[in-house]
């Protein structure tokens, strides 16, 4: 899978996500979820970003 795959595959996957969470019932437990998983959803194609504009390989792999 070329990088650029991977980015689109990772921005598909976010809008699923996003369209999941929404439609969701709204209750206090789905909301609490819908957030938790809206949110690592979506981290998905960002963390790959992040990764992909990394100036060196130290960069790529450097905690917090």
């Amino acid at each position: 899978m070329t990088p650029i795959e991977l980015k689109e595959r990772t921005k598909k996957f976010a809008l699923r996500v996003i369209r999941m969470t929404e439609a969701l019932p709204r209750n206090r437990v789905a909301d609490v979820l819908g957030r938790q998983v809206l949110r690592s959803g979506t981290s998905v194609g960002a963390n790959y970003r992040a990764a992909c504009r990394a100036k060196s390989r130290r960069l790529h792999f450097k905690d917090g």
